[in-house]
């Protein structure tokens, strides 16, 4: 089955039309961003030369993705929107709220029966708006995604910041909030600042343990977790024509981890046959047809430096295998430094969980390398020495590795096969541990690392690594064993070299399915009704926010300063609060819990300056809320980083919080601030972050005056009766200022 046959046909019949007239208008050669962007501009957006990393432009995507748990919130704002239908095919994917703790079947036995009602929701609303449906068990979104909707040259949205996986087969793919994709759905234009654009030329081959995941992990280390920040990254060269379209998707994918607004391979030889394999046969031929605006253009190709903002080269030939972590994504060591790293540092050597498996590796290719390891190793005598956990990515990704025998492989060793779901990268890991908090190591094939992501313990050091890595560590059970170099003792007592691993991009025998885990919206949604108990726990009708009232903030009292890394997980945990995403009021009781304040080096213990004592965040904001007032949060460089998940900014703004003034922030995380009506602000003297004490009140003027390009002022009034004053920037355009003025732009929408 063939999804979006008609609006895929009808982009690609308009593309050399579209090509060719912004090209007449640019007068310059383009690089695929470049040509997809433009292609996509909307209907009242002129051909021009737009600022890359400084104009804010409107986009008509061609679809929407949307993931179970921040879907819920997204919906929710829909049905807000006064629309009957959806304007552009979407999808909604349950593949968050299952838990991994058991098995396959018995983990998704217990999601069915503990999120019966939140299931139900989403299924109601699909159908009432006209969108696919994918069932728990069908697989993880990006996967599914990648397998059945994904085209070259198309773009999408998506309500996780992991939807960048599409860049794989050549798709411009973007991460947003919520908001974000009512717009889309609405059919109104979609902003974006238009990116800068970071080339990566890839030279020569992978070979040996080197593999796609180590090309990110690598560039993580150079770019860092905010290099990327509002770029996209476009990967070209040679190299590129090698590498197979899941390991593209690898590589785009954890971008997000750079805070790339997207990346993207270009349409070639390995697109086609990942098309063809997966069902979609005539969309391989009319991309072929448009190969030229698939790719960038020659000159752009010749002399890259001209073209991109900044310019990266990466040998695969000589690329090793790297492991990064712990607690940062970007933190990169390629394996022959990683072991002494690890004794420099006095991490626990000894490896006790390997997962294979997220959005970001488990796809066929990544099964089968990872499961070739596993086999030679059982072959030679040698036993597995920690617990091992695989997550397929998709329903027919599982059905066709366990006919071809390869889930077997992991399962003869005492693996434990978790369902189609995103599981322990994202928190939703139920780990018997003996005891808790105890420092211990894991290595993961997945994207994130942050502390207590995976199992909820701030000491479990987290590293990420290739689905081949992980499965070598495995079976050493040590940190520091380097597979290319280092043998095992096996159970004669030989030594043993681990054979280097060998997999199949594709199945020889073909995918195969028996329930893909799809379920198509009824024909005529209007007699759907949607039913949200009022006593429901889970789920929770939205109330529009307050419009500004016409003053500036005055006297606020700050909430908290956080002190170093503040991402959405610190702001929004996941995890067991997952359950509440469609419940604002109860979610909220985990706002900015997991963010040290910068005052005591404490998480949630923030002071109340009534009483003098210290209690938790959302407590003291309740207790402003209540006393009809609000407060300010300040925090540090890239704050937001990590999902898109927009109760991260939902959270503060039903809690009160006026504004959020940081050092800098993450692309996803300030667009959904200005999308609920926040104050996103910077310091413009990062500096002046020190100037502010505990018992501060916080004005923030200006307001009145609210323009784009124009400066914010903060007063500080301190409890000593002082005060001092500094300048805030922001990046808000007429449209966004809009919005705060509004209350949120969903409510200027309708």
């Amino acid at each position: 089955m063939i999804f979006d046959k008609k609006m895929i046909e009808q982009v690609y019949a308009l593309l050399p039309q579209k090509i060719e007239a912004i090209k007449s208008k640019l007068q310059h050669p383009l690089t695929l961003t470049e040509k997809i962007l433009y292609a996509h501009l909307s209907k009242d957006e002129s051909i021009k030369p737009y600022q890359r990393g400084t104009d804010y432009v409107n986009f008509s995507p061609d679809r929407v993705a949307m993931q179970d748990a921040t879907a819920q919130m997204t919906l929710l704002q829909l049905m807000n929107s006064g629309r009957k239908t959806v304007a552009v095919p979407s999808t909604v994917h349950c593949d968050h709220l299952i838990q991994a703790y058991i098995e396959a079947k018995t983990d998704l036995q217990t999601a069915n029966d503990t999120n019966r009602e939140v299931y139900d929701f989403l299924s109601a609303v699909s159908n009432k708006f006209g969108i696919g449906f994918w069932k728990p068990g069908a697989g993880i979104i990006h996967q599914v995604v990648l397998e059945n909707y994904a085209f070259p040259g198309g773009m999408m949205v998506g309500t996780d910041s992991h939807t960048v996986n599409a860049g794989g087969l050549g798709m411009i793919a973007i991460g947003v909030g919520g908001a974000d994709a009512v717009d889309v759905m609405a059919g109104l234009p979609w902003e974006l600042k238009m990116p800068k654009i970071i080339g990566v030329k890839l030279t020569g081959k992978l070979s040996g343990w080197a593999s796609p995941k180590d090309v990110i992990l690598k560039l993580a280390g150079i770019l860092t977790v905010k290099g990327g920040t509002n770029a996209v990254i476009e990967y070209f060269g040679e190299g590129t024509e090698s590498i197979s379209a899941t390991g593209k998707g690898t590589i785009c994918n954890m971008g997000a981890e750079v805070g790339a607004t997207t990346s993207i391979f270009p349409f070639d030889s390995k697109s086609v046959a990942y098309l063809e394999a997966t069902g979609r046969a005539e969309i391989a031929a009319l991309a072929r047809q448009n190969i030229a605006h698939l790719q960038a253009d020659t000159e752009v190709l010749t002399n890259p430096e001209q073209y991109y903002d900044r310019l990266i080269e990466i040998n695969l030939s000589e690329l090793e295998p790297y492991i990064n972590g712990p607690f940062t994504p970007d933190l990169a060591f390629p394996i022959s430094e990683f072991g002494k790293m690890v004794k420099e540092k006095g991490y626990p050597q000894k490896m006790e969980v390997g997962l294979i498996g997220s959005c970001t590796n488990s796809s066929y290719e990544d099964l089968t390398r990872a499961a070739s390891i596993v086999r030679h190793a059982k072959e030679d005598g040698l036993e597995v020495q920690a617990q091992f956990i695989i997550n397929p990515g998709s329903e027919q990704v599982r059905y066709t590795a366990e006919r071809d025998g390869v889930l077997a492989v992991f399962e003869s060793v005492g693996g434990v096969v978790m369902a189609n779901a995103c599981g322990p990268c994202i928190g939703q890991w139920k780990r018997e541990i003996d005891v808790p908090e105890r420092p211990n190591s894991i290595v993961t094939s997945f994207n994130r690392n942050f502390a207590k992501r995976a199992d909820g313990n701030p000491n479990t050091h987290n590293f990420i690594a290739s689905p081949e890595i992980v499965a070598a560590l495995t079976i050493a059970g040590n940190l520091c064993f380097n597979p290319l170099k280092d043998t095992l003792t096996n159970d004669e007592g030989e030594q043993i070299k681990l054979a280097e691993p060998k997999g199949f991009e594709l199945p020889a025998k073909g995918f195969a399915v028996e329930d893909a885990g799809y379920v198509a919206p009824v024909i005529d949604g209007s007699k759907v009704e949607v039913i949200i108990d009022p006593h429901s726990k889970r789920l929770q009708k939205l109330e529009s926010f307050a419009k500004w009232d016409g003053n500036d903030y005055v006297e606020q009292p700050l909430l908290i300063k956080a002190k170093g890394k503040c991402t959405t997980d610190h702001i929004s945990m996941a995890g067991p609060w997952l359950r509440f995403r469609g419940h604002l009021d109860n979610i909220s009781d985990n706002m900015l819990i997991g963010a040290v304040n910068a005052f005591n080096d404490k998480t949630n213990s923030v002071l109340d300056p009534v009483t003098d004592e210290y209690i938790a965040v959302p407590a003291l904001a309740r207790k402003y809320k209540a006393m009809g007032i609000g407060s300010v949060v300040v925090a540090e460089e890239n704050y937001g980083e990590g999902s898109s998940r927009e109760h991260a900014a939902m959270e503060p703004r039903f809690l009160n919080v006026k504004a959020i003034l940081v050092k800098s922030f993450a692309r996803i995380h300030e667009t959904n601030l200005k999308k609920q009506g926040m104050l996103a602000l910077t310091f413009a003297d990062k500096n002046d972050y020190d100037k502010i004490r505990e018992d501060d009140k916080i004005s923030i003027k200006g307001l009145t005056t609210f323009t784009p390009n124009k400066n914010l002022m903060i007063e500080l009034l301190h409890a000593d009766g002082t005060t001092e004053q500094f300048e805030a920037f922001h990046t808000y355009n007429q449209a966004q200022i809009e919005w705060f003025n509004a209350g949120s732009a969903l409510n200027g929408l309708v």
